[in-house]
């Protein structure tokens, strides 16, 4: 299943509605537009300043009838008054509009006022591989190194995910840059023993994880085959776990710039899923993140 298919499937009575923390971008603006249009979400509440959306509404001709634009000064405000809808129960989606994540995050995490959920919020890229299927790809985004613990954390969001989006059992390769556990290389240590804990049942729902894997025996069964490596997981992966920040950066940018693949990007943890774009983000993956997060 590709996005095209994800979104078919979300035209049938979905009821999200969607807050958008200073959507001041009318790249935002079209992609919340066009998930209007499709079905998976019925209203779409923006904070920032209201005229200024009305301008790059009116400039990319977007309709806001099903918007409701709420009054904010600054981003800061605008993080601030978006998370409030999630909390009262006004919207059950969030998106990051045109402000720094670090300002988004802040709103979320906020002790008192914001929507933190789980141990540990980490970002999960979803990618549409030939097939076409979804991968999911964790943690690109967020957290920079993680320890061990982390890492089991990590991996249990996006099993959480994967499963919200039909991927069932999923399998995990956990990435190393080698497929045998050297105790001089502590990601193939703890890649090992995340597959121990996924055989043991320790995540929150059922996988398969093996690791450490490389990633080209992890994506191909033929590059497996040539190594003489026998894995459950090996050309099937359904989420590929990345060591730290940088490979999961990369690997990203990588899928989207050199191989053309679709790519959409989300925060999973909070009481909701937050969608997470850059501007440099074509519409399309803009709409995909709406809808990955609208099933998840």
């Amino acid at each position: 299943m590709g996005f095209a298919n994800l979104r078919k499937e979300l035209k049938k009575g979905n009821t999200q509605s969607m807050a958008v923390a200073w959507g001041v971008d009318e790249g935002v603006l079209q992609a919340c537009q066009e998930a209007l249009n499709e079905g998976f979400l019925h209203e779409v509440v923006v904070t920032g300043p209201p005229e200024r959306i009305r301008e790059l509404a009116s400039k990319g001709q977007i309709d806001l009838t099903n918007f409701t634009l709420l009054d904010a000064s600054t981003p800061e405000e605008g993080a601030t008054l978006a998370v409030r809808q999630i909390r009262e129960g006004r919207c059950t989606l969030l998106m990051k509009g045109h402000l720094n994540t670090s300002v988004i995050l802040r709103a979320v995490l906020n002790k008192e006022q914001g929507i933190r959920a789980q141990g540990l919020l980490s970002h999960i890229a979803v990618v549409e591989l030939p097939g076409p299927r979804l991968a999911l790809l964790t943690d690109a985004g967020m957290n920079i190194k993680p320890d061990l613990t982390q890492k089991f954390q990590i991996l249990d969001n996006a099993i959480q995910f994967a499963w919200s989006l039909g991927l069932t059992n999923p399998k995990i390769a956990a990435l190393a840059s080698i497929e045998t556990v050297n105790p001089q290389m502590p990601d193939t240590v703890e890649a090992a023993a995340l597959s121990l804990m996924a055989k043991r049942g320790q995540f929150t729902k059922p996988a398969v994880v093996d690791g450490p894997l490389a990633f080209d025996n992890a994506y191909s069964k033929d590059a497996a085959l040539q190594k003489g490596i026998d894995s459950p997981v090996v050309g099937e992966v359904d989420i590929f776990l990345v060591p730290e920040i940088t490979t999961g950066n990369v690997l990203y940018k990588a899928f989207n710039y050199v191989g053309n693949l679709k790519t959409a990007g989300i925060i999973y943890g909070a009481a909701c899923p937050i969608v997470l774009t850059s501007r440099a983000d074509s519409a399309e993956s803009k709409l995909n993140a709406i809808a990955v997060a609208a099933k998840g």
